[in-house]
C-alpha cells in the first residue's frame, strides 16, 4: 500500500488533520458550536465550484470562501445573541445554494464533485500536502500560545472580557483557523463528512478525559486511529475515504460509550455485592424512660 505515492500523501495529510481537527473539536464542543465545521464545509463547497468554473485551483478558492464565511459567522452570531444558531442556517443555506447554482452553469464539473462530497484518497496533491502541513504546525502553535485565553473564553466569555481578553478578535481568529482546517480537510474526508473528524473524537474524549489537557490528548489519539484505520480500509475495500473514516469514528464512539456504561454497571454491582457481606456494628441505643418510671425510681 505504501509503495504508491498517493497513499503516502494520503496518510501524511491524514495525520496532519487528525492531530489538529480533534483539538478544534474540543473547543467547539465546549463553546456549543458543534455545527461550525458542517457550516464551513458547505460554504467551502461553493468555493470549490467557483474555482472549477473560473479555472483556479479549487483548494485555494475553497479556503478563501471559508475564511470569509468564518468571519461572517462570528458577525451573525453576535448580531443574534439570543438566537446564535440562526447563523448556521443562514450560511449553510447560502453556501449550498451558491454551489448548486455554479454547478448548473457548467455540467462537466458534476462528476468531479463526487470526490469533494465524499472524499477521495487520490485527491491529495503535493501542493495540498504542503498547505496541510503548514496549517497544522501554525494551528497547533497558535492554540498552544493562546491556550489560557482560549480556555477562559471557551467556558465564560463575559469573564474573559472582564479579564482583559480580546474576546471578539480571538473568536474571529479561532473561526478563521477552523475555516482553514475545514477547507484543507475536504480532499480527505469530503464535505459531507468533515464534522465526523472534528466532533466525534472530541465527543468521546470529553467523557474519558479527567482534565482539559488529557481530553485534548485523547481526542488526538482517537482522531489518528480513526483516520489511519479509515484510509487502510478505504484502500483495501475500495470505499470512499471520508465515509470509511466517519464510520470507524462512529463505531469507536459507540463502543467507547458502551464500554463506559458497562464498567459503571459492573462497578455498581460490585459495590452492592460488597455491601451485602459487610457486617454492620450493633450499637445499643438507650430507651427513653417514661415519666411514671422516673417518679418510681425517685
Amino acid at each position: 500500500m505504501f509503495y504508491y505515492e498517493f497513499m503516502q500523501r494520503a496518510f501524511w495529510a491524514g495525520a496532519c488533520i487528525a492531530i489538529l481537527a480533534p483539538v478544534l473539536g474540543v473547543f467547539l464542543m465546549l463553546r456549543r458550536q458543534a455545527m461550525l465545521p458542517d457550516t464551513l464545509a458547505h460554504i467551502s463547497l461553493a468555493g470549490v465550484a467557483l474555482g472549477i468554473v473560473i479555472k483556479i485551483t479549487p483548494e485555494w478558492t475553497a479556503m478563501a470562501v471559508a475564511l470569509i464565511g468564518a468571519v461572517m459567522m462570528e458577525w451573525l452570531r453576535r448580531s443574534y445573541k439570543s438566537y446564535s444558531e440562526i447563523s448556521v442556517a443562514i450560511l449553510m443555506t447560502g453556501g449550498l445554494s451558491v454551489a448548486v447554482l455554479l454547478m448548473s452553469m457548467q455540467h462537466s464539473i458534476n462528476k468531479g464533485f463526487t470526490a469533494y462530497l465524499f472524499g477521495s484518497i487520490v485527491a491529495v496533491t503535493q501542493e495540498a500536502l504542503y498547505v496541510m502541513t503548514g496549517i497544522t504546525v501554525i494551528g497547533l502553535f497558535l492554540i498552544w500560545w493562546y491556550r489560557r485565553p482560549l480556555y477562559l473564553m471557551t467556558f465564560d466569555e463575559d469573564c474573559a472580557q472582564t479579564s482583559g481578553v480580546p474576546v471578539r478578535g480571538l473568536s474571529i481568529a479561532f473561526n478563521i483557523l477552523a475555516g482553514m482546517v475545514v477547507a484543507t480537510m475536504i480532499p480527505i474526508t469530503g464535505v459531507l463528512m468533515v464534522s465526523a473528524l472534528v466532533i466525534l473524537p472530541a465527543a468521546l474524549a470529553t467523557k474519558l478525559g479527567r482534565s482539559f489537557g488529557q481530553t485534548i490528548l485523547i481526542a488526538m489519539t482517537i482522531g489518528v486511529f480513526g483516520v489511519f484505520s479509515g484510509l487502510f480500509s478505504s484502500y483495501e475495500l475500495n470505499t470512499p475515504s471520508g465515509a470509511s473514516i466517519a464510520f470507524i469514528l462512529l463505531l469507536t464512539l459507540i463502543c467507547g460509550l458502551g464500554l463506559m456504561r458497562l464498567l459503571k454497571y459492573l462497578k455498581r454491582r460490585r459495590n452492592e455485592f460488597e455491601q451485602s457481606f459487610t457486617i454492620q456494628p450493633t450499637v445499643s441505643v438507650p430507651q427513653p424512660i417514661s415519666a411514671n418510671e422516673h417518679l418510681k425510681e425517685s
